[in-house]
């Protein structure tokens, strides 16, 4: 049978020929849909092994507790400030108390909670904390500092303005560079406010509640001098805010300098502070091996008997006497005790 010279056209659908167009384009989306889905699917995961890091969550943690502290602290200044029918002093001492002890609950068992970075310098000054954590906790606590400052900032923008006048002034009857940082009064001199904010508390190691007293107890006793800024963590950061805002660099230049003894002076007094509690009163305290979680289970494994019985062995032969002679008595392996396996704490 012999072809035909012409081609026969082939005839396809009129359904078809508006399919053909389409199907490259349908195929690529569908292409690039589970493309874009590895690619997120990577990205969550890769993040939640980032997340997974002890540093990382250490730094979350630092940065999250100094946020929430310095949202209640800075908030509660600019109500006296701002108003002095909704704020005063005693509001201001209670609400950094509080904002401590909320800190110290949020972020207590991951790193601590120092908040502080004049509290983790004497923490690594004394041999309780790596050095090189150092600089990842003070950037947690740096960086929280900063974003509560900016969010007082735009929560009362409107009320800040409408109390100067249109004007951020650092010093004056309408100051209000105040309410994120602390400045010297006229009536204090450089060197005493260094020493006055050199008197530091001892270390932190107790429960959120007494450490939030203890803010409030400062602030109320020796607050009126420099605002008891106490805390590098506290105080720069919003002044680099205040400067960044509008505020100008009067913020650094104001009270002779000022600017870096809040940040100098509580490192020095932290660290003194730590040596005079490790000297006089942690050296005296008794040390209690601490509990484990499971007590039964370390009582189970006190006592390690190195005979096994068989597997097959039948009930009858498990119930028969044994003789306790010490010829046919099954070897005894005593566990160390809690005081042998640990290492004595060295400062």
């Amino acid at each position: 049978m012999a072809w035909p010279s012409t081609p026969v056209p082939l005839h396809v659908p009129m359904a078809l020929k508006s399919l053909i167009p389409v199907l490259p384009a349908a195929l690529g989306k569908r292409r690039s849909t589970r493309s874009s889905k590895m690619v997120s699917w990577s990205w969550k995961t890769r993040t939640q092994q980032i997340l997974q890091k002890k540093l990382v969550r250490e730094f979350l943690a630092e940065f999250m507790s100094t946020y929430v502290m310095m949202v209640f602290g800075l908030g509660s200044v600019a109500h006296m400030v701002l108003s002095k029918k909704h704020g005063s002093y005693l509001a201001v001492n209670l609400a950094f108390g509080f904002g401590v002890a909320m800190g110290v609950h949020v972020a207590g068992n991951i790193s601590g909670a120092h908040m502080n970075a004049a509290v983790t310098f004497a923490n690594c000054a004394l041999g309780r904390l790596p050095w090189r954590k150092f600089p990842v906790y003070v950037l947690g606590q740096f960086l929280g500092s900063f974003l509560a400052a900016a969010t007082i900032y735009t929560l009362f923008y409107t009320a800040i303005l409408h109390f100067s006048g249109g004007q951020l002034m650092v010093t004056g009857p309408v100051a209000t560079a105040g309410i994120f940082a602390t400045y010297l009064p006229d009536y204090m001199t450089l060197w005493r406010g260094f020493l006055n904010e050199e008197n530091n508390p001892a270390l932190p190691g107790t429960q959120a509640l007494v450490i939030g007293i203890l803010v409030v107890t400062i602030g109320m006793s020796l607050g009126m001098n420099t605002g008891y800024a106490i805390n590098p963590s506290r105080d720069l950061p919003p002044r680099i805010f205040t400067f960044i805002a509008g505020w100008g660099k009067q913020v650094f230049s104001d009270g002779e300098n000022w600017w870096w003894v809040p940040v100098v002076a509580p490192l020095l007094g932290a660290y003194l502070g730590g040596i005079i509690y490790v000297v006089f009163i942690g050296s005296t305290i008794p040390r209690e091996p601490p509990k484990l979680e499971d007590s039964v289970a370390y009582e189970d494994n006190r006592i390690t008997v190195s005979s096994k019985m068989e597997p097959h062995t039948s009930m009858a032969s498990r119930l028969t006497p044994v003789s306790m002679n010490p010829d046919n008595r099954p070897s005894v392996r005593l566990a160390p005790t809690l005081q042998e396996s640990m290492a004595q704490e060295q400062f």
